[in-house]
């Protein structure tokens, strides 16, 4: 499986598109594979602090319930409601419609400790056993 190389990836299997100062923020498609059919989402509110390594929200599927896991810090300034009508497209579409927050990140610093998408394949192929 290749990653988008345009985002960013945390050891957490959320993915950052960062603009600016804004972090729009997903999960991943080795995540979405993992959590298996998703059930339902939760998220916390906008204008919401998140910190990087700290829950911003919580995916149910019929395999499991995770913790979703923000790959920066700083506050919510938007969040997708479509996925509340239709948790579905994160099964499709978890790089473009299926995005969850975006965040007013407050250190640019903190991107330093994320993954470029050949580092995160790399990650991926370890959690699996192939290397």
């Amino acid at each position: 499986m290749s990653y988008p190389d345009d985002l960013l990836y945390s050891r957490d299997h959320t993915w950052a598109r960062v603009d600016d100062t804004t972090v729009t923020i997903g999960i991943t498609d080795f995540a979405q594979e993992s959590l298996g059919e998703i059930i339902s989402i939760e998220l916390h509110p906008l204008d919401s602090p998140v910190k990087q390594g700290e829950p911003f929200g919580v995916i149910e599927s019929d395999k499991t319930t995770a913790e979703l896991i923000s790959p920066v810090s700083g506050d919510i300034i938007g969040i997708n409601e479509d996925i509340f009508d239709d948790v579905g497209v994160l099964e499709c579409d978890v790089y473009d419609a299926g995005w969850l927050i975006t965040v007013e990140i407050d250190d640019l610093g903190e991107l330093d400790s994320l993954l470029d998408a050949d580092d995160y394949e790399e990650l991926v192929d370890q959690v699996q056993g192939r290397r």
